[in-house]
């Protein structure tokens, strides 16, 4: 699964190209892997974000062309604006959560999916260009721009193991666990009494 506003920092078209790729090198899994995309259009009154709306949906038309059969399509792409109600069934039951920016400070889709973890099952594939990738190691990290590796991720997210799913789960919610808003405010203020005023000439 996937869940973004429709804008060309969060790497959509890359994302659907790696999942092309995947198709391509590993047949056994058309008709059984299927990647949903909840995508929220944004600014729809620039000409460039119209433009990339109907960019992304003529990919996934073109990915689906290619490899559909008569019950099964690869991509899935939701259009429209989703409550966190309607996100939270698929963040509980996604084999693997694709966060693919180009260009990020903290993508707070990929902690949503953790928290919503409970049985600590699922692997999150994570752009080595977000913020959140400092910190969650135990995602698979990939250069967006790299279709191979991506495909590759996938495929070692959906053959990983029950165990080390586990326990990369385990240690990237205890991560969220600890470094809450206590944490951050703490930080923040063991930096600001570090700071050294110059003294006015």
């Amino acid at each position: 699964m996937g869940v973004d506003r429709i804008d060309y920092t969060k790497g959509i078209l890359e994302r659907f190209r790696g999942i092309e790729r995947f198709m391509e090198k590993y047949p056994p899994y058309q008709g059984g892997f299927t990647f949903v995309e909840l995508g929220a259009p944004s600014r729809t009154h620039i000409k460039e974000y119209h433009d990339l709306i109907a960019m992304v949906e003529a990919e996934v038309d073109r990915i689906n062309w290619r490899f559909k059969t008569k019950e099964w399509q690869p991509i899935v792409f939701l259009k429209k604006h989703h409550s966190h109600e309607e996100i939270k069934p698929f963040y509980e039951t996604a084999d693997l959560c694709l966060v693919t920016s180009l260009h990020d400070g903290m993508n707070l889709v990929a902690k949503e999916y953790i928290s919503a973890r409970d049985d600590e099952s699922g692997v999150l594939i994570l752009s080595q260009f977000t913020g959140a990738s400092r910190e969650l190691r135990d995602a698979l990290i990939v250069n967006p721009y790299d279709i191979e590796e991506m495909a590759e991720a996938i495929r070692t997210a959906l053959e990983m193991d029950l165990a080390e799913q586990k326990a990369r789960m385990r240690s990237m919610r205890q991560t969220l666990k600890n470094r809450n808003i206590y944490y951050w405010a703490a930080d923040l203020i063991t930096a600001l009494a570090k700071v050294r005023l110059e003294k006015p000439a």
